[in-house]
């Protein structure tokens, strides 16, 4: 699945285009390298995003294509604040 269609379903950012413009502007992190909007994610693969001067890091648990609201926090691991 894309890092940025990732992004929004576990809920991490909002809405897809939010995601697509954070990778362009290199504020997503893939496994330590900055990720293009069509890198594909899968389990065991780390994300950071900058938001600001805060970072989150998560690790992929799992990669559903669709998934609810209630589902979304069991998609990942979180790693930092």
């Amino acid at each position: 699945m894309r890092i940025d269609k990732y992004l929004k379903i576990a809920r991490l950012i909002k809405r897809r285009t939010v995601a697509h413009d954070a990778c362009t502007q290199e504020r997503i992190l893939l496994n330590d390298r900055p990720a293009k909007p069509g890198a594909e994610v899968k389990p065991g693969d780390r994300i950071e995003i900058c938001f600001g001067t805060s970072r989150l890091a998560v690790r992929v648990l799992s990669v559903p294509e669709h998934v609810s609201k209630e589902q979304a926090p069991r998609l990942y691991e979180i790693l930092t604040d």
